[in-house]
């Protein structure tokens, strides 16, 4: 069956602009027990694989971030590529480690990437977590609004919220319109990231974000490996001839995901890359849904809103 789907496709965003359906992560995780930090520089093959195969026609996506300490290795690829700047979707978040949430912050930290980066402007910066306390969280949100009025940014979104923080920040752009003038004014929540796969669905935040056109992206959408040899994923790679990996992404994409991929292999890069040329059947996607609730990474989604 031809797939919908190709490595052009694109989600438009609530913010006008619009967002590749793969993504390339360039943070991977160090092996357990976190005893040091992690690897977050790939090699530059490895980005440079990612970026000319995912900007094949469409424009690719490197999802970065400030505590990840790769910023500034990623936009190097990125400017070394050839590929036009404007053909790159380039993500990055805030806080980092050592410098908490917070308005000033949130500036100092944009700013710093783009002085790092060099890229003029960022395509998307996300609250990396909800830690920090309401007051932070709102501090952080109105910064981000007005960088956007500023041209430092293009859109904004949130990761790791659980429905409570999303309702806070639902609230607090209310009363940012109010302040700043009207609708709109309070900025728009473009994207929202969490770890998602089949052993964590997350149902109540993706139907949040479904009513709101937020688009989801899913990080661990392969779940680090920890899953292969699951029975109904590896009879779906064997009749389909692919790897139990372009099977998980072949389901976040199909669920309306937009899954995020590491690896600083260039061979396996493409490899994952390669699933716009088969697509699961309805009933196989649903069949791969668990009821478990099996995070492989942190979880700040259940934090209290105080925290």
């Amino acid at each position: 069956m031809a797939s919908k789907l190709t490595i052009n496709s694109a989600i438009k965003l609530n913010s006008g602009y619009s967002l590749p359906v793969l993504g390339f992560g360039a943070c991977l995780p160090p092996p357990r027990p976190w005893r040091r930090p992690p690897r977050c520089a790939p090699k530059l093959s490895a980005l440079d694989t990612a970026i000319h195969l995912d900007t094949t026609g469409g424009g690719g996506k490197i999802d970065s971030a400030s505590s990840y300490r790769n910023q500034g290795p990623s936009a190097k690829s990125i400017l070394a590529s050839g590929v036009p700047r404007s053909e790159v979707f380039f993500t990055t978040k805030v806080p980092m480690s050592g410098r908490p949430l917070s308005y000033d912050n949130t500036y100092f930290l944009v700013d710093a990437a783009l002085e790092a980066t060099g890229l003029g402007y960022l395509d998307l910066v996300l609250i990396h977590s909800p830690y920090g306390g309401s007051a932070n969280r709102r501090g952080a949100w109105r910064a981000l609004v007005e960088l956007v009025d500023a041209g430092k940014i293009r859109s904004i979104g949130v990761s790791n919220y659980g429905v409570h923080h999303l309702d806070e920040l639902e609230a607090y752009i209310k009363v940012l319109e109010r302040e700043r003038g009207g609708p709109g004014k309070g900025g728009v929540i473009s994207v929202g990231q969490w770890e998602l796969h089949p052993w964590l669905t997350r149902p109540d935040i993706v139907a949040w974000c479904k009513e709101r056109n937020v688009a989801v992206q899913a990080y661990c959408p392969i779940v680090r490996g920890e899953r292969w040899g699951e029975p109904k994923v590896k009879a779906l790679a064997d009749k389909y001839g692919k790897t139990e990996a372009q099977i998980l992404l072949r389901w976040s994409l199909q669920r309306g995901y937009v899954p995020l991929v590491k690896s600083v292999t260039p061979s396996r890069i493409a490899e994952n890359a390669a699933v716009f040329d088969f697509e699961l059947t309805d009933e196989e996607v649903e069949a791969l849904v668990t009821q478990d609730y099996s995070p492989c990474a942190w979880d700040p989604t259940v934090e209290p809103l105080d925290k």
